[in-house]
């Protein structure tokens, strides 16, 4: 049974950083792509980043970058999201996917493999 489960979500002041992870069970994860999407209430799930498989390339949506980092341990199964300098508008939930493609997440959201159920990260000002 597959399961990708996130934790370290919270609130935190703007400014502030949080470290998000999200442990993989049941694939075998050191062959797949692992990436952050996230919703705000009321919009569409928007790309936040991808990995590849072999931790070699990576990408970001422009709003993050240089301030947030993606990366992975394939010994542990667990693929993290480093967020420094947040903002409000990084208020979300924020939720893991894996597929065995890093390429194009932000239009294959709705065909990528794996899904979790996304751990709630608020932004104060």
């Amino acid at each position: 049974q597959v399961q990708l489960v996130e934790s370290g979500g919270g609130l935190v002041q703007a400014g502030g950083s949080l470290r998000l992870s999200c442990a993989a069970s049941g694939f075998t994860f050191s062959r797949y792509a692992m990436g952050w999407f996230r919703q705000a209430p009321g919009k569409e799930r928007e790309f936040v980043a991808v990995l590849s498989w072999n931790g070699i390339n990576t990408y970001y949506t422009d709003s993050v970058k240089g301030r947030f980092t993606i990366s992975r341990d394939n010994a542990k199964n667990t693929v993290y999201l480093q967020m420094n300098s947040l903002k409000p508008e990084d208020t979300a939930v924020y939720s893991c996917a894996a597929d065995p493609y890093a390429g194009s997440w932000a239009s294959r959201k709705n065909g990528l493999d794996y899904w979790g159920r996304g751990t709630p990260v608020t932004v104060s000002s």
